[in-house]
């Protein structure tokens, strides 16, 4: 009788690095698609914290790499104007306002925050009328205002984005509430989650800034800086978010006490530097109660 020979079974799920590969896209456009909602992971079930990648979803987009590359092409001012066919100073203009969204950014060698838009995202704003006095023409007077008043909304608008790309991937109630954690200054948890058990278990979830560099240097303290909210309206909005899923959470299950905290805690993320964190309060300080 010959013998026969069985393959063995493909894995239902594959790393995202090998999943890059496989959709012939790099790493970095290959995580600001799943960032983006448009290729989905599910939770690493083998115990290693990490996210994996469907087979199911590689067959959805195989022969797709070209389509998928185009969708997360990023472009930073000087392209975008070119796309919008406008000036870089009025494209600067148009970010500071929030109407176009930062999706990435990174520090340049003198570390200033270089934001990063969607290509697809700016020709669709240019191509819509609605948009044509934005563009071309004098700014109408009361954007202009609010311009000479300092208004900026690009970090607010990507720390927006950010936190609806880590609510996704969270796995749980409690991680939800550790996710708007994270936007928040460890002042503002302290006033919110007067529980300690809770405060704790919470603290423990929050999610680290993208990574820019080593631990405590300059750019890693900027990028704490961005992700940590600022406007008193924007504080106040993760406040009650925070507030919102922690309830939520609470009707889940209780927060861990000590004993089984310290079992499954999660690796914390660092707290605010002693003289970032004094800036923060000291430009905005929390309310009187």
């Amino acid at each position: 009788m010959s013998g026969t020979t069985f393959a063995p079974p493909r894995p239902l799920t594959c790393a995202p690095s090998r999943a890059a590969r496989e959709l012939g896209v790099k790493r970095a456009e290959f995580d600001l698609a799943v960032h983006l909602g448009r290729i989905r992971t599910v939770p690493d079930e083998g115990g290693g914290g990490g996210r994996r990648v469907p087979r199911t979803e590689i067959d959805r987009l195989q022969g797709r790499a070209d389509t998928l590359r185009e969708s997360v092409r990023v472009v930073g001012t000087t392209e975008g104007a070119a796309l919008m066919g406008i000036p870089a100073g009025r494209f600067t203009r148009v970010a500071k306002l929030g109407l176009v969204s930062p999706v990435r950014w990174y520090p340049n060698r003198y570390r200033a925050v270089v934001w990063l838009y969607l290509a697809e995202e700016l020709r669709r704003f240019a191509a819509d009328e609605k948009n044509a006095r934005l563009l071309t023409g004098r700014t109408p007077a009361e954007l202009s205002d609010r311009l000479r008043a300092g208004a900026d909304q690009r970090a607010r608008n990507w720390r927006g984005r950010h936190c609806g790309f880590l609510l996704r991937q969270a796995d749980g109630p409690w991680e939800r509430a550790g996710v708007v954690a994270g936007f928040l200054d460890p002042g503002e948890i302290d006033d919110v989650l007067t529980d300690p058990h809770e405060r704790a278990h919470v603290t423990a979830l929050r999610p680290g800034p993208p990574a820019h560099g080593a631990p405590g240097s300059p750019a890693a303290q900027l990028a704490e800086e961005l992700m940590t909210a600022a406007d008193p309206d924007e504080i106040e909005w993760f406040r009650h978010d925070l507030a919102r899923e922690a309830a939520q959470a609470r009707t889940h299950r209780p927060a861990p006490r000590p004993a089984a905290l310290s079992r499954h805690r999660a690796p914390d993320r660092p707290g605010l530097s002693q003289g970032l964190r004094g800036w923060l309060l000291r430009r905005h300080p929390r309310p009187a109660h």
